[in-house]
């Protein structure tokens, strides 16, 4: 095996000289001087393809060109296999067509996926008249920013039956409103977080044999506590606020939050708002049904002067949410592998979050203390200026500040 060792130590020192053409040309050289079995062995030590090696025998058959001034052209014009989407330019629009109605999550973010399989997809594709394999379709995928989830990932049980129509509605009302320059926000709170020294998923660069040393158990420490992150995503500029609460997370505190936002950043970006829209989950602390979410609201539309419409996501499908894809999973990215270790520790990490589309973030500790239990009687809910809109009224309404 020495010739071939010989064969590689000659290629490494002339790859990097050495074009398309000549490449194959030297490997079919070498080749031809072992003889028989010589294409194989080239193949081994080199990685030139068997193919190319051949071809580069065929051209010593017929002579290589040397004459002084010949063209350098190592293909001929329009030499080579044509890209797929050349091929069939129709090929990546009926892609889109037939995942879209079941695509999961947000379409523009990367954690786009699709529970079709790529088989599944092929023949569909070329029932359409699209000949493609399921291998071009993954690449296919993969440029149009998909990736292709295990079932465990997609599992939700049984859902509303008005669910697609709902996401419709709440697509229809972001468009116009963003279509109108005014602000669109999609708020939740982030998963409790133990404050201390406690083990965090993920993992980050350290020396090795160093890693960071944390409590075996995760029992909450009684002077940290926890933190509550709630999160405001301002779909139209792609900024966001967290404000991270140190008591209950309640009504109260979102629409602090709300209004945090608002006064920090939104009321500069937004000088001519007419409306305020808020997309939200169905459960929690700005839950549909929850009437001191809506009292707040009211308050707070009343301080502003404007309204607030409000859409709320169906049942089950709060990962539909864009704060959750946009927002919350790059900040849990950014302090993989780190322990939390106080809050404002957790509000510069916060703050620090970044992606490449240039995601702004501010953060903010709340120290306010928000009790649980408050009860909005029926005179107080009934002095909501609520409007409920036609299309399930009990996750679509808006709230109307009251006269000045």
């Amino acid at each position: 095996m020495e010739a071939d060792e010989l064969i590689r130590a000659r290629y490494v020192a002339l790859e990097g000289v050495l074009d398309e053409r000549q490449r194959r040309l030297y490997a079919a050289v070498e080749a031809k001087v072992l003889g028989h079995g010589g294409v194989k062995r080239v193949h081994e030590a080199t990685g030139v393809a068997r193919g190319s090696i051949l071809a580069g025998l065929k051209e010593l058959g017929q002579g290589v060109e040397t004459v002084a001034g010949a063209s350098r052209r190592i293909r001929r014009a329009g030499a080579g296999r044509k890209k797929l989407i050349e091929q069939d330019p129709g090929v990546r629009e009926a892609l889109e067509r037939l995942v879209e109605p079941v695509t999961r999550g947000d379409p523009e973010s990367p954690l786009r996926w699709t529970c079709k399989s790529l088989m599944q997809l092929s023949r569909e594709l070329s029932a359409r008249g699209h000949k493609i394999s399921h291998v071009s379709v993954g690449v296919l995928l993969k440029d149009l920013g998909y990736s292709l989830q295990g079932n465990r990932k997609t599992l939700e049980g049984a859902s509303h039956p008005d669910r697609n129509a709902q996401f419709e509605f709440i697509n229809g009302k972001i468009e116009a409103a963003l279509g109108a320059a005014q602000p669109v926000i999609s708020v939740d709170t982030k998963k409790k977080e133990l404050v201390g020294q406690f083990k965090n998923g993920g993992k980050e660069w350290r020396p090795q044999g160093q890693p960071e040393l944390v409590n075996v158990h995760d029992f909450v420490d009684d002077e940290l506590g926890r933190a509550n992150p709630y999160g405001v995503y301002d779909l139209g500029s792609n900024s966001a606020w967290v404000s991270v609460g140190t008591d209950h997370d309640t009504a109260s505190f979102a629409v602090a939050t709300v209004r945090r936002w608002w006064f920090a950043m939104g009321q500069a970006l937004y000088p001519n708002a007419k409306m305020l829209m808020i997309t939200a989950d169905g459960g929690g602390s700005n839950g549909s049904r929850v009437r001191l979410w809506k009292l707040e609201l009211q308050r707070l539309a009343d301080e502003l002067a404007m309204p607030i419409h409000v859409s709320h996501f169906p049942p089950g499908t709060s990962k539909w949410n864009k704060i959750e894809h946009r927002l919350f999973s790059h900040i849990s990215l950014n302090w993989r592998g780190r322990p939390l270790i106080s809050h404002e520790v957790i509000v510069s990490l916060i703050a620090a979050t970044t992606t490449r589309k240039g995601l702004k973030v501010m953060a903010q500790l709340d120290t306010t203390l928000y009790p649980k239990g408050i009860k909005v009687s029926d005179d107080e809910f009934a002095s909501i200026r609520l409007a409920r809109d036609d299309f399930h009224g009990e996750w679509n309404y808006t709230i109307t500040p009251n006269p000045t």
